[in-house]
């Protein structure tokens, strides 16, 4: 009785994290390579385009799809994810609920001004280490480092 009363008790308070997808949205090579962020809704912190798994479609797939309807870019996806941030999406009420995104790399190949939520999200372009200065996330901006380095160095170098 005790052992199922705990365990009921777990499964309210100590959920697993729920699964998003997001796309890393590159352009260039080398030192050349940027970094596409747009603003989260809510808070207006500096992100990359993610999103909920959808019915019918990989989790690559998926992500590409953020990346559309959020910055307005399409491109080549990779089939397996880069890598993988934990945090907390706020929810309507204030509730707080733990996620982890998979980051799947997506080489921009076109940009266009007209995307669903060209309204409400202002895409920017900007080098790796801009945009790891601007993220908040500290696991995202650690799967920016590791994939730019080589930009990162550069950065550091050159400015």
């Amino acid at each position: 009785m005790i052992k199922a009363f705990f365990a009921l008790l777990k499964s309210l308070f100590f959920r697993p994290p729920i699964l998003q997808v997001a796309a890393l949205c590159l352009r260039g090579q080398g030192a050349e390579i940027e970094v596409l962020l747009v603003r989260s809704l809510d808070s207006k912190r500096w992100i990359i385009p993610k999103g909920w798994p959808m019915r019918g479609k990989t989790l690559a797939q998926a992500a590409a799809m953020e990346a559309w309807e959020e910055a307005g870019v399409k491109g080549v996806i990779s089939a397996q994810p880069i890598g993988q941030f934990r945090y907390l999406k706020r929810r309507s009420g204030g509730f707080k609920q733990r996620c982890v995104a998979h980051v799947f790399e997506l080489q921009v190949m076109s940009c266009h001004e007209s995307f669903p939520e060209s309204e409400t999200r202002k895409p920017k372009w900007m080098t790796p280490g801009k945009a790891v200065k601007k993220i908040k996330d500290r696991g995202l901006r650690a799967i920016i480092s590791a994939r730019c380095a080589e930009s990162l160095v550069l950065d550091v170098v050159s400015g």
